[in-house]
């Protein structure tokens, strides 16, 4: 596995995962799945300020690289990538907007987060241009932005990767404490229930219910949408997606599952 600082140094037409570092098994899936499509698998590890709301999360940010690049390389990538701020950010660019679908659910409660990371991602498109694009349906409304962002870059949407007892990688839960972490559970355990109910009200209301159990857990928005549209979901909605955000222990965490409603006899 080849080190890159420079973006002269990339090999184009790769397989591309970036990523914010801290990674785990989930991104490690990522990377599989890139090597099915390209021999040159690149991954990047930059902490994005510019989709941060505060400086205080920023340097919150947990930051792994020795363990990242014995990670990367154990996954199968070919080329890991440190983009320097400079490179990504130089002189006089310009923010891009992530348009009206960057300010509802996850933008309406982190003002900018979209702008910044369709900004990031475009720039490293710019740079890196790669023939594919894998990112995880986790940040399935992040995901959603990235589609509509206009490149030559396919891009491959990949499963969300859990715990044996459901929760959804992410590198913000190793800041979850012993408790913490058994109470991040409640956001699986709902989407679970939900997706096992026939109706989009009983979906609703189990989801909720479920929710509202855990003391600990500050839900922030938990609905159920047209995954195509972001609208709310309606019993005549084909692809309904139950989404979930909220704070525990002032560590922010989201998930989202597909709802098959009235798909069962």
């Amino acid at each position: 596995m080849k080190i890159v600082t420079e973006a002269s140094e990339l090999v184009l037409g790769c397989a591309f995962v970036p990523t914010m570092g801290a990674l785990h098994s989930g991104h490690q899936s990522l990377f599989k799945i890139g090597a099915s499509h390209n021999e040159n698998v690149l991954a990047s590890i930059f902490v994005n300020p510019l989709q941060f709301e505060s400086s205080e999360d920023l340097a919150k940010y947990p930051r792994t690289p020795e363990k990242d690049i014995e990670m990367a390389r154990a996954a199968g990538v070919t080329h890991l990538w440190f983009p320097r701020y400079e490179e990504l950010y130089p002189e006089g660019f310009h923010k891009l907007s992530a348009g009206p679908l960057g300010d509802i659910y996850e933008g309406a409660s982190r003002p900018g987060h979209f702008d910044g990371v369709v900004t990031v991602v475009s720039r490293l498109f710019e740079l890196a241009q790669p023939q594919c694009a894998i990112f995880g349906e986790k940040d399935f409304q992040q995901l959603a932005l990235i589609k509509k962002i206009k490149s030559d870059v396919e891009i491959i949407a990949a499963p969300t990767i859990r715990e044996s007892d459901g929760l959804a990688l992410s590198s913000r839960n190793v800041r979850l404490d012993p408790a913490g972490r058994k109470a991040a559970t409640v956001i699986s355990r709902a989407l679970f229930a939900a997706s096992q109910e026939t109706t989009l009200e009983s979906a609703r209301t189990l989801m909720l219910q479920i929710l509202s159990e855990e003391a600990t857990f500050t839900c922030d928005y938990a609905e159920i949408i047209d995954e195509n549209e972001f609208t709310s979901a309606t019993e005549s909605t084909s692809h309904a997606r139950a989404i979930i955000a909220g704070w525990l222990n002032g560590i922010r965490l989201i998930d989202n599952m597909a709802m098959k409603l009235g798909a069962r006899s």
